[in-house]
């Protein structure tokens, strides 16, 4: 449990601080004052002073912020509106810096990425088994072929045959293969398991392996995170379109419980096992945070990033006032969602 409590802490404090210091970054270089800059929510259990920026870390390891002079309208210390303010920055700089936490978080991931391929490799989306008696085998797929496409999708790495082979409900799937050199399409028609509850391809094995020379580990660094932003965006539109239940979704403590289980899956193999395997999680984490807040929601850097857009168009802010409600009452709604997910976390836990 404590080790579980430990490695939480550090992965998910890697990934909140790459994100704030994303903000805090551009915000400095853009001359926009920092009034706070916090790790975690809640109480503060420590925190110090340096020039005009407070530096605070809190008791809820569930977030962090990076808190501009004049953000949403709020001015500190004399209340006068100078030059270093948020709202007095250029519009364009408020752009680049509310877009740098996202964007970090995604650097971040590449860099893990990065680190991850050069150390293992990566893996080539070539079929070295097929199941007996599978669609895949219906179909004519060999040992060998390389999948190039998928239902026009243009496939890099072999977890993106996994991912859309476990997404899949059913449907068709047309595959473009690359056999002695030329191309060839087949239509497969996945098969369902009753004992699983999902449908499968008929596919066995993680790809071919691949050794990456140093110029490989930037192309399949940039793979890897490819991967796991259409890992995210397609298990959000599974949640949209109701296809993923309330089980499928994890807070905080159930992102901590999987750290714990994973530890316990790998430590076995040894510290550069557990190692990789952490920073596989960061890569998840920083890829997920990255892309939620670019989501255009109240309260979250793309629905601010909606509101200085439509200054661009307009020509005008929109008033602070107004678009302070708006962010509030997202931010309400959002701590509603966060017990909600956290009372589900812990039901699973019980269960």
């Amino acid at each position: 449990m404590i080790k579980t409590i430990i490695l939480f802490f550090i992965i998910f404090g890697i990934v909140v601080i790459s994100h704030e210091f994303g903000h805090f970054l551009i915000g400095k270089r853009n001359g926009i004052r920092v009034v706070e800059f916090a790790v975690g929510m809640g109480p503060t259990l420590f925190s110090f002073q340096k020039g005009e920026t407070k530096y605070s870390l809190k008791l809820l390891p569930i977030g962090g912020a990076c808190m501009f002079d004049g953000e949403d309208g709020v001015m500190e210390e004399n209340g006068e509106a100078d030059e270093h303010t948020f709202l007095k920055a250029n519009v364009w700089a408020r752009i680049a810096t509310v877009f740098a936490g996202p964007f970090f978080n995604f650097l971040l991931a590449f860099l893990f990425s990065l680190i991850i391929v050069a150390f293992n490799g990566s893996d080539r989306p070539v079929v070295q088994q097929i199941m007996e008696d599978s669609a895949a085998e219906e179909a004519g797929i060999l040992a060998g072929d390389e999948i190039v496409r998928i239902n026009g999708e243009r496939i890099l790495i072999y977890r993106e045959v996994s991912l859309i082979s476990a997404m899949n409900q059913g449907e068709t799937l047309d595959i473009q293969i690359k056999r002695n050199g030329s191309l060839q399409n087949i239509t497969i028609v996945p098969r369902y398991d009753t004992q699983d509850g999902r449908y499968y391809i008929g596919l066995r094995g993680a790809g071919e392996y691949l050794e990456c020379n140093p110029a490989q580990v930037f192309q399949y660094g940039f793979y890897e995170v490819r991967y796991w932003v259409k890992a995210t965006y397609k298990s959000l539109l599974m949640l949209f379109q109701g296809q993923a239940t309330k089980d499928d979704v994890s807070g905080p403590i159930g992102i901590a419980q999987f750290v714990g289980d994973t530890y316990d899956e790998v430590k076995d193999y040894g510290v550069s096992s557990v190692i990789f395997t952490m920073m596989n999680i960061v890569i998840l984490l920083s890829v997920n945070l990255g892309i939620m807040n670019l989501l255009p929601l109240p309260a979250l850097d793309g629905g601010r990033l909606v509101f200085m857009f439509l200054e661009v168009i307009r020509g005008k802010p929109v008033s602070p006032e107004k678009e302070g409600l708006v962010h509030f009452a997202g931010l309400v709604v959002f701590m509603i969602l966060m017990v909600f997910v956290m009372y589900n976390d812990i039901m699973k836990i019980i269960r």
